[in-house]
């Protein structure tokens, strides 16, 4: 799995028409905080359970891909930390090109532990929109 600076990942997004960009936050997550245009929602863990599926997670992946593992996949949470274990699933899954949204969607938390003042995708003023 490859690392991308939000920056870096939206002008992949942009020269890779073919990547398929895959928001791993919770349905309501996804939603409610916001997400960038164009991204599709397969959630590493939903609620009540808050349990990952791997297994239903690649399945969903493949059905989305078509079952090419060649396809480009980029991969975007709250802050990079979900991304890294959907990215090692799908790695070992035979998914070759599989990039992380470093700091996600919120970025890291401040000092006063707020979201979206540090870094991430918000916080570069990237494009995103909200329900």
């Amino acid at each position: 799995m490859k690392h991308l600076m939000p920056q870096e990942a939206w002008a992949f997004l942009q020269q890779e028409p073919a990547a398929l960009f895959i928001d791993v936050r919770m349905e309501i997550e996804s939603l409610y905080v916001g997400r960038p245009p164009g991204v599709i929602n397969i959630p590493w863990y939903e609620y009540p359970e808050l349990k990952p599926d791997p297994a239903a997670f690649l399945a969903a992946v493949a059905r989305e891909t078509g079952g090419d593992t060649a396809r480009p996949l980029v991969l975007l949470c709250r802050s990079g930390k979900r991304t890294l274990d959907a990215g090692q699933v799908l790695g070992q899954a035979g998914y070759a090109r599989v990039y992380n949204v470093m700091h996600g969607f919120e970025g890291d938390l401040n000092d006063d532990f707020r979201r979206s003042t540090l870094n991430g995708w918000r916080f570069d003023g990237l494009p995103w929109e909200q329900m």
